[in-house]
């Protein structure tokens, strides 16, 4: 039997290949941050490094980290190993970062989204809480369909147009509409039944 093992078929390489840099892993102590450099100190050695694309979370000073000493003055930092309890932790990227995952979850006591520009597409959104309250300067609603069902509904505005092209029909047991000056109702025909009363009063009541 070969004494070389093997990965997807391919025979384990001993030693370094030809051409390829050698690198020395260290644990280090982050003592400074200037940017987007981080001052480690790993032992005896003191030096300034930058954070490999692969960590995600922003070291912060006195976060123990894994580095990957590649050359004199090229150290990167590889992950944050320990930090003190109760600190935040920030995750950053320099570049767009995309998520892909068959299901996302998040639980959380609180959740907080600021951005300049926010976009969501979905074949079908379901939203739910016991209290919703939205806050923006203009709001616009486009679709094929409103269903609303609510055992309370309040409305206040300065100016309120609406326009139907088809039939507006509103059906209650009681309704009261209320004008503090002028109140007109026009169309090509006008019809008002009453099936026990119709009253009319005012100071003055014209016909034709």
């Amino acid at each position: 039997m070969s004494d070389s093992s093997s990965i997807a078929g391919q025979p384990a390489r001993r030693g370094l290949p030809g051409g390829a840099t050698p690198a020395q892993s260290c644990v280090g102590l982050v003592t400074g941050v200037a940017g987007r450099a981080f001052a480690i100190r790993s032992g005896g050695l003191e030096a300034v490094g930058r954070r490999a694309a692969s960590c995600l979370l922003e070291p912060v000073a006195g976060d123990t980290v894994a580095c990957l000493l590649v050359a004199p003055d090229e150290l990167w930092v590889v992950a944050v190993l320990q930090r003190e309890e109760g600190a935040a932790h920030l995750l950053r990227s320099e570049a767009p970062l995309k998520v892909e995952a068959p299901a996302l979850s998040f639980e959380v006591s609180h959740l907080e989204l600021r951005a300049a520009r926010a976009e969501m597409a979905a074949g079908d959104a379901e939203f739910s809480c016991s209290r919703l309250r939205v806050v923006a300067g203009a709001i616009k609603l486009v679709g094929l369909a409103l269903n609303s069902v609510f055992d309370r509904v309040t409305h206040f505005s300065k100016h309120h147009l609406r326009t139907t092209q088809g039939i507006d029909r509103v059906q209650a047991t009681h309704l009261e509409i209320e004008a503090e000056q002028l109140l007109r109702l026009s169309g090509e025909h006008a019809l008002i039944n009453g099936d026990k009363l119709v009253k009319t009063r005012g100071g003055q009541i014209h016909f034709g």
